[in-house]
């Protein structure tokens, strides 16, 4: 079986949506793993949000464009990416009231702060861009 369809196979079995270049270092070497993450984004089966970092994708029904398959958007994956990265993170007061149920109002987008010297990347998921908050 070629790099290739080791690395779509171990995706599509895969409970995650949030994946690094260092979690397929079984199946191939460094270069080769390169290649066939970069096939597989051409082919629409994963979407780059960042340096290293992949995620399932598919082609959005009403626009035609890619768009992560994860069922809580963008939010959810920056959740899943901090958590990966075992960052501690915080949320801000409206989005954790709409969470927990103590507000009806829904945020327009969840605003996440953390410390920028454990993870200071820039992230794009479709249009936007997740960059951190300042904590205060």
């Amino acid at each position: 079986m070629a790099a290739v369809d080791s690395i779509f196979q171990k995706i599509k079995r895969s409970r995650r949506y949030v994946f690094e270049r260092k979690d397929f270092d079984g199946i191939a070497s460094y270069d080769q793993i390169g290649r066939s993450l970069n096939q597989l984004m051409d082919r629409g089966e994963i979407m780059k949000l960042g340096y290293g970092l992949y995620t399932k994708a598919r082609v959005n029904s009403l626009t035609g464009r890619l768009m992560p398959t994860c069922p809580g958007g963008s939010d959810a994956l920056m959740r899943e990416i901090l958590k990966m990265k075992d960052i501690d993170f915080e949320i801000d007061n409206l989005s954790l009231q709409s969470l927990s149920g103590k507000n009806t109002q829904i945020p327009s987008s969840v605003h996440y702060s953390w410390d920028q010297k454990q993870f200071n990347r820039k992230l794009v998921v479709g249009n936007r861009l997740l960059t951190p908050a300042s904590r205060p």
